[in-house]
């Protein structure tokens, strides 16, 4: 049995080393009509068809087509940087105005919003409810809307509700709101 292996491993090393001439296929040259004429190298694909060698040919050169780049113009309601100093917040900016408030703040989730402006004078009893402005969904990057028929240099502050900012895995709403400091209307 050992004699066997011995046997055939020096088939093998007699095979890798030889390669096709061990087989009696190697170094033969192509003899058929055509072949090896004028200098030219063949390679032989398939006995008895002698084909030319490869050879490299240069494709002619063609200019580099120039890069053209057409940006718009930035809304410049994207440009602006709004500080977020709450992740659940929407950030409010507010202007005041002759007896209104101009609010702005960042879209969210393409929710439509709701704004109030919530008197801060300090009333006996029950608070009164907050009188809520419906706001539209945008497609810009920043919302505004004002709020108008308020008194001059009484106090407010504001409030942002987006309530359709989709719901957390729990099946609870995604609470997303805003606020402002206490703000004048002129």
């Amino acid at each position: 049995m050992r004699h066997t292996r011995i046997a055939i491993a020096l088939a093998a090393t007699s095979l890798t080393l030889g390669g096709c001439a061990a087989l009696g296929l190697g170094d033969r040259t192509a003899t058929t009509e055509g072949a090896a004429r004028d200098g030219e190298s063949w390679l032989l694909v398939q006995q008895g068809q002698a084909t030319p060698s490869p050879s490299v040919t240069m494709g002619a050169p063609s200019p580099t087509p120039e890069v053209s780049l057409s940006v718009p113009t930035p809304d410049p309601r994207c440009t602006k940087l709004w500080p977020r100093t709450d992740p659940a917040l929407i950030p409010v900016r507010v202007t005041p105005g002759a007896g209104s408030l101009k609010v702005d703040w960042p879209t969210q989730f393409n929710s439509n919003y709701r704004v109030a402006a919530v008197p801060q004078k300090l009333v006996k009893g029950p608070q009164p409810q907050p009188v809520w402005q419906e706001v539209a969904p945008g497609s810009g990057c920043a919302m505004s809307t004002t709020v108008t028929g308020l008194t001059p240099g009484a106090a407010y502050i504001v409030w942002l509700d987006a309530p359709n900012t989709g719901h957390r895995l729990d099946g609870t709403r995604n609470l997303y709101s805003g606020r402002s400091g206490v703000v004048y209307p002129e």
